[in-house]
């Protein structure tokens, strides 16, 4: 299903990840706790796309962002692009995401934003950005963009196009792409922009950077949050970027108590409840149990089944955090209703309805 935005605003759900060690395991520790998260990286990286998908062109294409009619509103095309792919797979899909998009020229063409987030160094990468620029025009006749954000740790690895050539007959392509790892020293960049992405690329940073030093994870993990507060978010964004960072800055189960009691008294000085009322409501133990027990139904029924089921328990507890968030417990009184629905495209409608509209009769009239 084609999905609409027209606001910044996007209530998805987040997994966490806590390790438990103890002191004397520290390196350890962390050295299994880096090598998790660079798995797990595009997890957090499609849920803030998704939800800030023009701060996102703004901030890492300024040019594309300028040339871009933000009026007309952008539009997700997941299940289109579930098709051209499904028989591509070449190599492990990161963040991906689809989008098309209107330019200012005033025509009515349209253009096909293909973004890459890519997490680390991959062979058939430039390979796998050029096959899925020629599906997507095969299948829509329009022209594409294709995009690549590299999250990876080698500086020295910049892939941006991919080609062959005989006989006379030259075919390739040539696409842009940032390196985060060049923001490491644009502190200009990251430190005093409002833009999401300036906050999303520095956890990204400091994650890689403290992943042998858990103190110093800490320090950054709670400095990123504080300026969730300072930049004068709005209380639903502060929530949203709080989970990426928590997702993204996983620290030892001991630790996350200091850091929990820490963010306590902080709001408590700001006088805000915005973070811990979030741990209040269940929300990082319901989408852990959720994700447990899709991997539970994996070993049990097989590990499409299961992934199924995680996905299916991860997607209900986004939409509780959503109807949590927007409209408090008036909203909360449909999750009954909304529990005993077992499609997850359904479901993923649901949740896309209550990222856009702040009517609560509309999420009403879509369980109808």
């Amino acid at each position: 299903m084609s999905r609409v935005c027209r606001s910044s605003l996007c209530g998805g759900g987040i997994l966490t990840a806590a390790t438990d060690a103890g002191n004397g395991k520290g390196k350890k520790m962390m050295d299994s706790l880096g090598a998790t998260e660079r798995q797990d990286f595009d997890s957090p990286w499609k849920e803030i796309l998704e939800c800030y998908f023009q701060e996102f062109i703004t901030f890492f294409f300024p040019e594309i962002a300028e040339e871009t009619d933000w009026e007309r509103g952008y539009l997700f095309l997941d299940k289109e692009f579930q098709q051209v792919t499904r028989d591509a797979e070449l190599g492990r899909r990161y963040a991906d995401k689809l989008v098309r998009l209107w330019r200012k020229n005033g025509d009515e063409a349209w253009v096909l934003v293909h973004v890459e987030v890519q997490g680390q160094e991959e062979r058939s990468f430039e390979e796998r950005m050029f096959v899925y620029n020629y599906r997507i025009f095969d299948r829509f006749r329009r022209p594409v963009v294709s995009l690549a954000v590299l999250a990876d740790e080698r500086k020295g690895w910049r892939p941006d196009r991919f080609g062959y050539e005989l006989w006379g007959c030259r075919v390739g392509i040539r696409f842009p792409s940032v390196k985060i790892l060049d923001y490491a020293d644009r502190r200009d960049v990251t430190e005093e922009n409002a833009n999401p992405f300036a906050l999303a690329v520095t956890a990204h940073l400091k994650t890689q950077e403290t992943r042998h030093d858990a103190d110093g994870r800490k320090k950054w993990k709670l400095y990123l949050v504080r300026r969730l507060y300072e930049h004068g978010y709005k209380k639903e964004d502060v929530i949203r970027l709080f989970h990426f960072i928590d997702w993204m800055m996983a620290l030892p189960e001991y630790m996350e108590e200091e850091f929990w009691q820490e963010i306590g008294e902080y709001e408590e000085e700001k006088k805000v409840r915005y973070v811990t009322s979030v741990e209040r409501i269940g929300f990082r133990r319901g989408v852990s149990e959720g994700r447990q027990k899709g991997m539970l139904e994996g070993r049990q029924k097989g590990m499409i089944e299961g992934r199924q089921q995680g996905m299916l328990e991860g997607t209900l507890e986004a939409i509780e955090m959503g109807l949590s968030v927007k409209f408090g417990v008036k909203g909360l009184r449909l999750l009954p209703e909304i529990r005993r629905i077992r499609d997850i495209e359904r479901l993923n409608m649901i949740k896309q309805i209550i990222r856009v509209t702040d009517d609560l009769a509309e999420v009403e009239a879509s369980l109808e």
